[in-house]
């Protein structure tokens, strides 16, 4: 059953809500007119009723048994906040013009993640807008919104949301998110939404008063389990596939990215994740447009994204994050918590052509064996990535890649990612080396809370305090450094590396080795005794080869051309990236030393038939 306020036109409005404890449950129309309606009681603890004279505005909150009044756990819309009352919205009244979009492919999406919130000086979906022509321009056809279901207070990761069905206030509320997502398609992007289903924020979250949604069998970083498993947990998962199901609908989301699924706890013999993606798949077809989940986990457990016929759950992709911890830690030489585990080259090789680097290897940071083989698992099922919201705001102070590596070593991470055989993510302003951190900011309203956030912060990085203190989250200086500065981007070496991107992008769509995701079509060596990797793709007679210097200083490597003329297409040491300038040939065709220089990478495109089945290195 639907849960929520469902507004049909001519003042008519459906409200149903879970309560299996109450005895009693009435919704209270606090605005325009106060008035009291009963509601009837379902089967499995549902209560409904279908009232006239509710017009789109209207505010209302539950009260049940006469006592307790509160929001609606499905609220469309809290325009006072996450204590006040939910408001009815119109689903039916806005005018989409994107009939003809049917989506993209997930395997050519050039993913650009971004919080609404920091992205602009005025952090609105509306503000948004207005730089979505330059996110065209740089070849971006797909943005990931971090979550924007409603949270406490103005600012805020939105990993704190309290009402998962509500679009946050203070970024323009639902008619605001719709403006933006058809804006989006006209220009061709699809829109990929963050969303959380492994627990809810600590203010305003009243899902306990309603119904058994949470669960003291497991415990989580946040508290108590939400009930995937237990007594009454049929209508929690229905309660969360509603949800991914109404931003598939009310919004024309093309894709959810799942948070956190490893603090998704459930031993059901059929998970509520796998009865999520066949949900999500009836909806594709009915629909007759593909919309997708991506998860995010750190267990590098294949069953997330296997199909249900090899076992697994049928989720569509997932973010890689060995990809991106042995890109760092090869790029930054840190070795503390989880890089530990990483920072020598045969990570990244393993990286580029499995996915995940620890399947079922010891790790020194778990002190245990961990990890999978996705050695199997089709490219196009990885999203890998250079930065994020996570390796990003969750350093103490939120420093991004363009504080910890040289100009050499942006272009090597852009190139390392764009050139992998995965679905490439940028986090918004690395496109252009933006400087500002990207902070933890929060704006609770409960002194206690706010405290304990403060705590938990200074106590998280205990280990750094050398360094100083976290910046205060509750701080709104701290909201406002995070913001981007769009403004840098035709300053020197920042323009130079967006232009790089733009490159880099175009290339990856245009050459066909490049636009195939295969790991079939891929060999990646390493050069004995030294950080460089030589990487070889191949579809359809276009041919790739990738030249990629992690080491401090110039690199010579003997390559074996023995199958045609390679023509160089990009070196990232050249001039005019602002580079050092290229010691490479601009054609390769015979066996050769060729010197490539410290930090740097070049593509070298075959121009003739060749024989495809990769080459010898030493």
């Amino acid at each position: 059953m639907e849960p929520g306020a469902k507004y049909s036109g001519a003042g008519k409005c459906r409200f149903t809500v879970w309560a299996p404890n109450a005895e009693r449950v009435d919704v209270r129309i606090t605005a325009p007119t106060e008035r009291i309606i009963s509601l009837d009681k379902q089967e499995h603890g549902y209560w409904l009723t279908t009232a006239d004279g509710i017009e789109a505005g209207s505010r209302y909150v539950f009260r049940l048994d006469l006592s307790t009044e509160r929001p609606d756990p499905a609220s469309h819309l809290q325009p006072d906040g996450v204590h006040k009352p939910s408001q009815v919205v119109d689903h039916t009244s806005f005018q989409w013009s994107d009939d003809a979009w049917r989506g993209l492919p997930l395997e050519q999406m050039i993913m650009y993640e971004l919080h609404v919130g920091t992205f602009t000086k005025d952090g609105t979906f509306e503000a948004v807008i207005s730089r979505l022509r330059d996110l065209a321009e740089l070849g971006i056809n797909a943005i990931e919104l971090m979550p924007v279901a409603q949270f406490p207070g103005e600012r805020n990761w939105g990993y704190d949301g309290a009402y998962p069905f509500a679009v946050q206030n203070s970024y323009g509320g639902p008619e605001k998110l719709k403006k933006l997502v058809d804006a989006c398609h006209r220009h061709k992007i699809a829109v990929i939404l963050d969303v959380v289903y492994n627990h809810l924020g600590p203010e305003g979250n009243y899902l306990q008063d309603f119904g058994p949604y949470f669960t003291g069998k497991y415990q989580t970083p946040w508290g108590k389990a939400v009930n995937f498993d237990g007594a009454g947990s049929d209508e929690v998962r229905t309660y969360f596939i509603n949800n991914a199901l109404h931003w598939f609908t009310n919004y024309h989301i093309d894709a959810l990215r799942l948070d956190a699924l490893h603090a998704i706890y459930d031993m059901s013999a059929k998970p509520f994740l796998r009865e999520l993606a066949e949900r999500v798949e009836g909806f594709s077809r009915q629909a007759g447009r593909r919309v997708y989940l991506i998860a995010e986990s750190d267990l590098n457990d294949t069953k997330l994204i296997k199909s249900p016929r090899a076992g697994g759950y049928g989720l569509d992709a997932q973010w890689c994050d060995d990809f991106h911890h042995s890109l760092h830690a090869l790029l930054t030489d840190e070795s503390f918590s989880y890089y530990r585990d990483f920072g020598q080259v045969r990570h990244l090789a393993k990286a580029l052509r499995e996915g995940f680097v620890y399947s079922w290897q010891y790790s020194e940071h778990r002190n245990r064996h961990h990890g999978s083989s996705s050695k199997t698992i089709p490219a196009q099922r990885f999203v890998v990535f250079a930065q994020n919201h996570d390796q990003v705001g969750n350093r103490m102070l939120g420093r991004r890649m363009s504080a910890l590596v040289s100009h050499e070593g942006l272009k090597l991470a852009a190139g390392t990612v764009l050139l992998s055989p995965y679905i490439p993510l940028l986090f918004m302003g690395q496109e252009y080396g933006e400087e500002a951190p990207f902070l933890y900011f929060v704006s609770h309203s409960d002194a206690d809370l706010i405290s304990a956030v403060r705590d938990g912060r200074i106590n998280e990085f205990k280990f750094l305090k050398r360094q100083g203190k976290p910046p205060d989250p509750q701080d709104v200086n701290t909201f406002l450094e995070s913001k981007l500065n769009w403004e840098t981007r035709d300053q020197e070496e920042h323009k130079s590396l967006l232009t790089l991107y733009r490159h880099l992008i175009r290339l990856r769509r245009n050459v066909p080795a490049l636009a195939h995701l295969s790991k079939k079509n891929l060999q990646v060596d390493v050069v004995a005794g030294k950080k460089l990797l030589v990487l070889r793709r191949w579809h359809d007679g276009s041919h790739i080869l990738c030249l990629e210097n992690f080491e401090r200083q110039d690199c010579t490597v003997q390559v074996d051309v023995s199958d045609g003329r390679w023509v160089k297409i990009l070196d990232s040491a050249e001039t005019k990236w602002a580079g050092p300038g290229s010691s490479l040939p601009a054609v390769i065709d015979q066996a050769e030393a060729l010197t490539v220089r410290r930090l740097s990478f070049a593509v070298f495109e075959l121009r003739k038939e060749s024989r495809g089945n990769g080459g010898k290195w030493s």
